[in-house]
């Protein structure tokens, strides 16, 4: 059903909606009203946001459809890049609709959950739906996002995936046999994702080395403890602090007192020349003598990591 709810200019709007108010046709097409989508306007002071954006989409739809997809996982703020363009989805054939820019779905018996004022698709879901959009890599950087950040289920994940269809429901359950727990960023899902497809054995993900009283002591984003080595990203352009940087070489000299290696890899390692963090990687496990080492890394890696100088 489609309640009408009392007319508000700060939100987007159908424009017959604000000639039903009583305001002037000549107002409506005035500077004081921007366009979002066709037929649909909000007050021009209104601030620009991808949140805004979603809501301009659901504006002409009855209150039972919801963002999916893209649109979903902008409202999310999942930390992945989506293609342009707008994604509702509706639990009754005869409610879909035609407007530029909006892809309407068809799902009966979705569940949703309400984020920012906006009915949005559930996590699970939504990471089964963005096998539509996204990569095999970029994926998995969503499906960990959504597990750290929002404490999903792995198994939820993968029980999703299993019970898709459709034509993306193949990358789905690929993807979400990749997914693990306590990933902290995305950069450190695609260093990851980078050495498992190389076909290197798959480093643990965030462990603790902990103190005999249970304290935390250090931690690390992948490693392989039977041979200890450490693979870490770093993402900062430059030294924020000196006393954090003076705190990482410290951190750095314990490591190497313990006779663990630490292999740091910055942005440009995975979208530069993902090659030679491969190679850097590689040659150091074998010189530590990890087993079921391959013979050399797999080529598997390079569709999915192009990079962007010659590897």
């Amino acid at each position: 059903m489609h309640r009408l709810r009392p007319f508000d200019p700060s939100q987007p709007f159908p424009r017959f909606r604000a000639l039903q108010a009583g305001i002037p046709r000549a107002t409506v097409d005035s500077p004081a009203f921007r366009r979002l989508l066709h037929g649909v306007v909000v007050a021009a002071d209104v601030p620009d946001s991808a949140v805004l954006r979603v809501k301009a989409a659901l504006a002409c739809h009855f209150d039972s459809a919801f963002a999916s997809h893209a649109s979903a996982a902008r409202v999310w703020r999942v930390p992945v890049q989506t293609r342009p363009g707008e994604h509702v989805t509706v639990p009754d054939q005869g409610h879909r609709l035609r407007r530029a820019g909006v892809t309407t779905h068809h799902r009966p018996g979705a569940a949703t959950v309400v984020r920012d004022g906006v009915r949005v698709s559930t996590l699970v879901d939504l990471f089964v739906e963005l096998a539509d959009e996204l990569s095999l890599v970029e994926l998995v950087v969503a499906g960990d996002w959504m597990v750290r950040r929002h404490h999903v289920r792995v198994k939820a994940l993968r029980r999703a995936a299993k019970t898709a269809t459709g034509t993306h429901a193949r990358l789905a359950r690929q993807a979400a046999r990749y997914v693990r727990a306590k990933v902290d960023s995305p950069m450190e899902t695609r260093l990851r994702m980078l050495i498992v497809l190389a076909g290197l054995p798959e480093p643990e993900v965030n462990m603790s080395v902990r103190t005999v009283d249970g304290e935390v002591v250090r931690r690390f984003d992948l490693c392989w403890p039977e041979v200890r080595v450490i693979v870490e990203y770093d993402g900062r352009h430059h030294v924020e602090r000196i006393e954090q940087w003076e705190a990482d070489l410290d951190r750095r000299e314990e490591i190497d007192d313990d006779e663990w290696r630490i292999l740091v890899v910055v942005a440009s390692g995975i979208y530069g020349d993902p090659g030679r963090t491969v190679r850097r990687v590689f040659r150091l496990l074998s010189q530590r003598g990890l087993e079921d080492l391959p013979e050399r890394p797999s080529e598997d890696w390079r569709p999915h990591f192009p990079g962007r100088l010659a590897a």
